[in-house]
């Protein structure tokens, strides 16, 4: 079924010669969509299709799309689909995609379990709707968290992540966070051990300001740092001419 989405994607495209390349999982529940060559692609027509295609499939009821460009791995459209439609985040569908490598990753909800990777826990559709509302950066000013129903927690080693309160709980105290921190904290813990670029955070959190001010990320992921100097197995480091990286570790006996 992955594969015929991408084969739809080029018929839109208007390339009928070209391969959908094999179907890579990249992660658990998560796969890649790839392809042979460039295409150019209309978000709405990439929704509609998934959409479509997915329905019936009982192990695609709520899933994240994320369309990434080969070259730097930045997201070029992303978007969350629920059974109950009404929770589906879609943002920017009118606008064609230029003509470029992509691949589009499909991560969908876990049925049995809910952990995404090894102890970092993937609640259901209200984080679901939290991971696509982090990629889909209209060019509108939107509301923050509080608009969204969260009722679950992030669990990044011993520190549990309240989303829905932006808070820290660590051995029964609660640490607050602002809806910056929060926002910043979220795209990190969805990614944990991988180097977030310093330009891609910044447009994530202040695009749809209208500003963007070079030394506020230093300042927020400092005030980030001393809220999780409690756990000391977490840190965010900075990856020198790069950006930051959370890293967790796990203490072995």
């Amino acid at each position: 079924m992955l594969r015929r989405i991408g084969h739809e994607l080029l018929l839109q495209s208007g390339d009928s010669n070209s391969r959908v390349l094999p179907i890579k999982k990249i992660a658990e529940n998560e796969y890649q969509i790839r392809f042979e060559h460039e295409l150019t692609f209309l978000p709405g027509a990439l929704v509609n299709t998934t959409r479509r295609l997915l329905t019936n499939e009982p192990l695609a009821g709520d899933y994240v799309v994320n369309v990434l460009n080969c070259g730097n791995s930045s997201v070029a459209y992303g978007y969350a689909i629920s059974k109950n439609k009404k929770d589906d985040i879609v943002a920017c569908i009118g606008r064609t995609q230029p003509k470029a490598c992509y691949r589009i990753n499909i991560k969908f909800k876990q049925i049995c379990k809910n952990v995404i990777t090894k102890d970092y826990l993937f609640g259901g559709l209200p984080l679901l709707a939290f991971i696509g509302f982090i990629f889909l950066r209209s060019g509108k000013s939107r509301s923050i968290l509080p608009d969204v129903p969260y009722t679950d927690m992030l669990t990044l080693g011993r520190v549990r992540f309240d989303v829905q309160n932006r808070k820290l709980i660590m051995n029964e105290k609660t640490i607050e966070l602002t809806a910056t921190e929060s926002r910043i904290l979220g795209i990190f813990a969805l990614y944990p051990g991988e180097t977030i670029e310093r330009g891609r955070l910044q447009k994530e959190i202040w695009e749809d300001q209208g500003v963007i001010v070079g030394r506020s990320l230093d300042m927020f992921i400092s005030k980030l740092r001393k809220k999780l100097a409690p756990d000391p197995n977490i840190k965010i480091v900075v990856i020198r001419g790069k950006g930051y990286k959370l890293e967790i570790t796990t203490n072995t006996i």
